[in-house]
C-alpha cells in the first residue's frame, strides 16, 4: 500500500484547520436555499387557511410572503451575497414584521399572558401559582424562574406602545435566547477549541447560519406568538458550550437557570455532566452536577414551600394529563394517542417514556459524547424521545431538539478535528499520512519533521 502526505495548516493561535472541501456541496447551493425558502413559504401559507388562532394567521400571512420573497432573492440576485440577502428578507418577513405587529396590537398566545400574570403574582405573593385555578389559562405549568420574564410587564404596565414593547414577555424570551447563543459562540471562540473552516466547503458563516435558523419556521413562529421555550433552548446551548470547553461551574449555573424554567431541561444535566467528564474529568463533572442541582433547588424551593399543592398540581399533574382539567397540549403524538385509550394507555405511555429515557442514559454511559456536536445530538435525541412518548405534548416542543442540532453545527463545524499546540506562536504545518495510489517519497523525506 502506498501513502501520500496531506498537510494541515496551523494558524498562529494553534488551531488545526482542515483542507479545502469541495467548493459547492449540495447544502450550499443557491438552488437548495431557494427551494428551502419555498417550502417554508408553503408551510407558512397553510396557517391562514387551517388555523383558528389570530396570532397564527397573522404570522402565516407575513411569513409566507417573506419566505417567497427570500426564495426569489436567493435565486435571482447575482453574486455571492444572494444567500445573505435572502436570509435578511426572510428575517424581516417571518420575524420582524409579525412580531412588531403582534406586540403593538397586544395579540399573543395564552402562554404569554400566563408568564406575565405569574410575574405579577411573584411580586405580590412570592409564588407564581394561583391557589385555586378554575380554567386552563389559570394554570401556570412552568417552574418559578419563568415568572422572572413576566416581571417587566408588572413594572411598566401596558399604557402606550413603549410599555407594550418593554413589558411583552416575548421580547424578553427572545432576548435571553439570543444573548445565550451569542455568549455560547464567544465561549467556543475564546477557548481556541473551535475549528476554523477553510476552503469553499464551509462558506456559510456562523452569523448567516444562525440567522437562517432564527428565520426558519421552527424558531420564527414560536418567537412571534409565544416564545416560552426559547430561553430554555438558549440556556441549554450555552450550558453545552461551557461544558465543552471545561467550565463546570459556569455550565452548572446555566443549567440551574434552565432547570428552574421548565422540567424539560433536566435531561441536559446528564448530557453536560457526561461531556464534562470526557473533556475535563470526573471532578469537573461532579462540580457541574452539584452546581446545577443546588442552583435549581434554590430557585424552585421558595415557591415550593409557599404553595406546594398548587405547584404539584400545575407543574406536574396538569402537563402530564393527570390534572383536574385537560391540558391543551394534545397533538396526536404516539404518547398522547396511547394516553387517550384510558388509564392503561397512560401507564403504557409512561412506561415507554421511561424505557426511552433509560436507553438514552445507557448510550451516555456506553458511548459518552466527546465534543459539542455529539452532546447536542444526544440531548436532542433524548428530548425527541421524551416529547414523542409523553402522555401530553405538542409538535411545537420538537423545535428544541431541532435548534440544538442546527445551532451546534453552526457554532462548531467539523468538531472532530483536533487542535495542536504550537510553541512560539509561529505558523507551522501538521502532516498526516493517508493511503494513496500515487507515487510518493519514502517516509521521512520531503520536508517532514
Amino acid at each position: 500500500m502506498r501513502f501520500r502526505r496531506v498537510e494541515y495548516p496551523v494558524t498562529t493561535a494553534g488551531t488545526v484547520t482542515e483542507p479545502a472541501a469541495p467548493s459547492h456541496p449540495w447544502w450550499n447551493r443557491r438552488g437548495t436555499w431557494a427551494t428551502g425558502w419555498l417550502l417554508a413559504a408553503l408551510w407558512a401559507a397553510a396557517f391562514p387557511v387551517i388555523s383558528s388562532l389570530d396570532t397564527h394567521r397573522i404570522w402565516g400571512t407575513s411569513a409566507a410572503l417573506g419566505y417567497a420573497a427570500a426564495a426569489a432573492v436567493t435565486y435571482g440576485v447575482p453574486g455571492p451575497r444572494a444567500r445573505c440577502a435572502g436570509v435578511t428578507v426572510a428575517l424581516i418577513g417571518a420575524v420582524v414584521v409579525p412580531l412588531v405587529l403582534l406586540v403593538l396590537t397586544g395579540r399573543a398566545q395564552s402562554e404569554v399572558d400566563v408568564i406575565e400574570r405569574s410575574g405579577r403574582l411573584l411580586l405580590e405573593q412570592g409564588t407564581p401559582y394561583l391557589p385555586h385555578p378554575y380554567k386552563v389559562t389559570d394554570y401556570t405549568p412552568y417552574l418559578p424562574a419563568m415568572a422572572l420574564l413576566g416581571i417587566p410587564k408588572a413594572l411598566v404596565g401596558d399604557h402606550g406602545w413603549a410599555a407594550r414593547v418593554l413589558g411583552d414577555a416575548r421580547i424578553w424570551c427572545a432576548a435571553v435566547f439570543l444573548l445565550c447563543l451569542h455568549r455560547a459562540r464567544l465561549t467556543l471562540r475564546r477557548s481556541g477549541r473551535a475549528v476554523t473552516p477553510t476552503g469553499g466547503g464551509e462558506r456559510v458563516t456562523y452569523g448567516t447560519g444562525v440567522a437562517a435558523l432564527i428565520a426558519s419556521p421552527v424558531v420564527a413562529l414560536p418567537l412571534c406568538v409565544s416564545g416560552v421555550d426559547l430561553p430554555l433552548t438558549g440556556l441549554c446551548c450555552l450550558a453545552l458550550a461551557l461544558a465543552a470547553v471545561g467550565r463546570p461551574a459556569a455550565a452548572g449555573l446555566a443549567l440551574a437557570v434552565a432547570c428552574s424554567l421548565k422540567w424539560t431541561a433536566w435531561p441536559a444535566i446528564a448530557v453536560a455532566v457526561v461531556l464534562l467528564g470526557s473533556a475535563a474529568g470526573r471532578r469537573a463533572a461532579l462540580r457541574c452536577a452539584g452546581t446545577a442541582v443546588a442552583g435549581a433547588t434554590l430557585l424552585i424551593l421558595p415557591s415550593a414551600v409557599i404553595s406546594p399543592a398548587a405547584m404539584v398540581q400545575q407543574v406536574l399533574a396538569f402537563p402530564t394529563g393527570r390534572g383536574d382539567l385537560p391540558t391543551p397540549a394534545a397533538s396526536p403524538l404516539p404518547g398522547r394517542l396511547l394516553a387517550d385509550l384510558g388509564p392503561a394507555g397512560w401507564y403504557a405511555a409512561v412506561g415507554l417514556l421511561l424505557c426511552g429515557g433509560l436507553a438514552v442514559a445507557v448510550s451516555l454511559v456506553r458511548r459518552p459524547p466527546a465534543h459539542l456536536r455529539a452532546a447536542a445530538d444526544r440531548l436532542a435525541i433524548g428530548l425527541m424521545v421524551a416529547f414523542t412518548l409523553a402522555p401530553a405534548g405538542r409538535f411545537g416542543y420538537l423545535a428544541l431538539p431541532v435548534v440544538l442540532v442546527g445551532w451546534a453545527r453552526s457554532a462548531a463545524p467539523r468538531q472532530r478535528a483536533r487542535s495542536l499546540e504550537v510553541r512560539g506562536g509561529r505558523p507551522a504545518r501538521a502532516a498526516l499520512v493517508v493511503p494513496s495510489r500515487r507515487p510518493y517519497a519514502p517516509a521521512g523525506t520531503g520536508g517532514g519533521r
